[in-house]
């Protein structure tokens, strides 16, 4: 809309610093316009005796600015980098600067170079602190990158956070806010783990609360990725693999499946400047698929005696790492690097570094529509038997009998197949099938489906006990359910408290209730035992 309905640019500021206007009047108010007074005499042959004045503005600093695209490129010389750099593809910028800054390039390269200086422009968000506040200096609540990357004590934190202030009469507000956010100071993040924050927070929104409690979070991320890194080395360096499809698994045809729909999502997102969807598909391919099912669902093969599916197994293990150490690159490019190093030799690749190499591409072999029906249901199965455990408080290290009831065929042949590594998975001492016309036992029971699980609870757990326990989380959770609703039930908590503090008080009445209610079926359940 700017560039279409082009508005008049004063050039100049009435400023004592900056680019001075090169333009000279004589007595008569003629104007010359030239890189020098020398200059501007012998272009226009005007005598020594002349009386010229230069003008005494400056040139506005978007002026300077607006001929940065090809000004540091060589121009007005021809330079190689100017024939390659220019036009570039993308200009990254904040909303608040478009018409100073980015509609005026735009004016100055079709003036002097015939062409818009960029094909696209990516708007950033105004990145505000944890409380949503503008990060300024007169509020003292800017933070340093470098602090977040490195760590800074509290004492080094407040000096900074109070120097140079515009304002100095803030600064006992300042620090006594910044020893509240900041107790203990800030601890050392890394660069990776700030890096994939800011690509995570980047909506399509115009601002950007910024809460270091993210940071940490992306932080235990890079940690998952390490500690992962550390299990396939482990399970791969010095062993051979097998790059042929022969032997894997349903589950390695269900990773490299998924894999190839992250880079399908990573791709999209990416050309869409969708750096937030991005680092949404990375985390959850890696955290949730890779490093918690995969690398869990590859232990019954590595720690058994096929070597043939161990050798599958181990190449697909690092195939899908290296190829997610490319996809990341760009947002975490140290832990990548560190990683890549070790893993790409193991897969017969030389390169020097990993950001000279290709991008991953989709590759529509690896889909598997088979692998992923079949890795569903058994993580519904698994997940399923987990429950019952968490439910019932039975521990991890205890075996556990399963009684299956109802299904289907479908559900009968992946018992057939998936049987042994769920009783590996799930800890399990037996697993069968429930005979026609004989009845369920008293158990606790899951749901997969139409496929019931049952747990049969005799001799795992004290009813009496647990019931006791049950009974004491209970008057936990009425005491909770209770001052929630006293406070919903003061009409002046309602109509003063903000709104964001009446639904959290909502929330936790609803939370106690539904887990009054769950405890209540435990008990129930208990009691038929």
């Amino acid at each position: 809309e700017w560039m279409y309905n082009i508005q008049d640019w004063c050039i100049s500021r009435q400023l004592w610093w900056g680019h001075r206007i090169p333009a000279w009047y004589d007595e008569a108010g003629n104007v010359y316009v030239g890189d020098s007074e020398a200059a501007v005499r012998a272009e226009n042959g005007i005598a020594d005796d002349v009386v010229l004045t230069q003008d005494e503005d400056v040139l506005d600093t978007w002026f300077s600015s607006a001929l940065w695209p090809f000004s540091t490129l060589g121009w007005p010389e021809r330079t190689d980098r100017l024939e390659t750099f220019y036009p570039t593809s993308v200009l990254v910028t904040g909303f608040d600067i478009i018409f100073f800054w980015v509609a005026r390039m735009i004016m100055m390269g079709l003036k002097f170079m015939g062409d818009v200086p960029f094909r696209d422009i990516y708007i950033t968000g105004l990145v505000r602190d944890a409380h949503g506040q503008k990060m300024s200096k007169s509020k003292g609540n800017i933070l340093d990158p470098i602090d977040l990357i490195d760590g800074i004590d509290l004492e080094p934190l407040v000096e900074k956070m109070t120097r140079g202030l515009m304002q100095p009469q803030m600064a006992p507000a300042i620090e006594k806010r910044t020893r509240e956010d900041f107790p203990e100071g800030i601890r050392a993040y890394g660069t990776d783990a700030l890096r994939f924050t800011f690509a995570a927070l980047a909506t399509q929104g115009r601002d950007v609360s910024f809460d270091v409690g993210r940071i940490s979070g992306y932080r235990n991320f890079c940690n998952k990725l390490w500690n992962a890194a550390r299990f396939v080395l482990g399970n791969a360096e010095g062993q051979p693999v097998d790059p042929r499809p022969d032997h894997r698994s349903t589950f390695d045809r269900w990773i490299l499946d998924r894999l190839d729909q992250t880079t399908e999502a990573v791709t999209a997102n990416m050309a869409a400047y969708r750096f937030d969807l991005v680092a949404q598909a990375l985390y959850e391919f890696t955290w949730n698929e890779y490093c918690d099912w995969y690398l869990e669902l590859t232990k019954p093969v590595m720690y058994g005696d096929s070597e043939p599916e161990q050798r599958a197994t181990r190449y697909v293990l690092l195939t899908v790492l290296e190829r997610v150490l490319r996809l990341m690159h760009p947002i975490m490019p140290f832990i990548t690097e560190d990683i890549w190093q070790r893993v790409a030799p193991l897969l017969g690749i030389d390169g020097s570094t990993v950001c000279r190499e290709p991008f991953p591409v989709i590759d529509a072999s690896l889909r598997d529509d088979d692998a992923r029906g079949d890795t569903a249901w058994f993580k519904q199965v698994l997940l399923g038997i987990r429950q019952i455990r968490g439910e019932m408080d039975i521990p991890p290290t205890k075996p556990l009998a399963v009684v299956l009831e109802a299904g289907d065929a479908g559900d009968r042949d992946r018992v057939e197949r998936f049987g042994a590594t769920l009783a590996d998975l799930g800890r399990l001492e037996s697993l069968r099938w429930l005979e026609d016309g004989d009845e369920a036992p008293e158990s606790a029971m899951a749901l997969a489906d139409t496929l019931k699980l049952h747990v049969p609870l005799a001799g795992l757990i004290d009813p009496a006990e647990e019931i006791a326990r049950l009974e004491k989380e209970r008057s936990r959770r009425e005491g909770e359910r209770g001052r929630a609703q006293a406070k919903l039930g003061n009409e002046g908590f309602v109509s003063r408290a903000p709104e964001a503090v009446v639904d959290k008080e909502r929330a936790k009445l609803a939370e106690a209730e539904a887990a009054i209610v769950e405890i209540d079926r435990q008990i129930e359940k208990l009691k038929k035992l």
